[in-house]
């Protein structure tokens, strides 16, 4: 049991890392520049994954633990271990907000994760199911949330977005089963992954890109407007008409578009979140943990 959420919980850790690694990201903490921050660099990153490996393992060993059908109630115990994670991730940062998000997301994969162990004679598991289960654990989420606000300040990034343009950012995905990773990212992901002549830094960038192309990143609409991100979409869109990281002009555009998100700071925070979890789902498929 420990070893099998030690394991996920390396899974969690890997997919983080190499999130964050994947260069060139445009506007994003990359190998090579902060993109469009000021406050966190490749190495708060470093630092914060390293302060939350012990948080991605007790949430597998909550899934496991977790007794009953109501998955719900899974997806509330968790929210006391996010809150030390956060606390953790901005003791290492030193203040700086790297992986909310993921504390959010990856904690909930990892209990799903935990919980596909139940009644199992082995472990080898299987991403639509982890995702089957993140939605049950989830469902009713927006509603809660999102559909019925009646606060008249204090909103979140995600509810000031949701009441402006309707996005419904994490939380549709975690509620969904992460529809955006399972029908665009994490296909491409796989398919780059067969042409063995394929450097991983540059399947994760190209795979990158195609999330930009579709998601309705929350973060960008929340430092600018939804034109800004029907912005983010077309240059994406023309990077990878261009051929993306695997021809001499798309990695050159991938490049322009880089310093051009600097300049209007913008970043994709919310993209980079979801190719995390790409990676996350790609780490686990398959494997057997016990």
């Amino acid at each position: 049991m420990v070893a099998y959420c030690e394991a996920v919980g390396r899974c969690a850790v890997t997919a983080l890392l190499y999130e964050v690694s994947a260069t060139p990201k445009p506007g994003l903490v990359d190998r090579l520049n902060q993109g469009a921050h000021k406050d966190m660099d490749f190495f708060s990153f470093m630092a914060s994954t390293a302060a939350l490996s012990s948080y991605f393992i007790k949430c597998a060993f909550q899934g496991t633990m977790f007794d009953g059908d109501d998955l719900g109630r899974l997806f509330q115990s968790l929210r006391p271990l996010g809150k030390e994670a956060e606390d953790a991730m901005l003791r290492a940062t030193g203040g700086a907000n790297t992986h909310k998000g993921l504390i959010f997301s990856m904690g909930i994969i990892c209990a799903a994760a935990g919980r596909c162990l139940k009644g199992k004679k082995d472990a080898c598991l299987d991403a639509e199911e982890i995702c089957t289960l993140v939605s049950c654990m989830t469902r009713g989420l927006c509603a809660r949330e999102l559909y019925a606000l009646k606060k008249a300040a204090g909103f979140t990034h995600g509810e000031r977005i949701y009441q402006k343009y309707g996005f419904r950012g994490i939380r549709g995905e975690v509620e969904n089963g992460f529809p955006t990773v399972r029908t665009y990212s994490l296909p491409v992901l796989r398919q780059l992954k067969s042409r063995k002549d394929y450097p991983i830094n540059d399947i994760l960038v190209q795979t990158l890109l195609h999330l930009m192309a579709v998601n309705e990143d929350t973060n960008v609409a929340a430092r600018h407007d939804k034109e800004t991100l029907n912005y983010v979409k077309r240059y994406a869109s023309e990077a990878l008409d261009a051929g993306g990281m695997f021809t001499a002009e798309g990695i050159d555009l991938i490049h322009a578009m880089d310093r051009d998100f600097i300049i209007k700071n913008i970043s994709p925070g919310g993209t980079a979140d979801l190719l995390a979890v790409t990676i996350m789902f790609d780490l686990l498929q398959g494997t057997r943990l016990i």
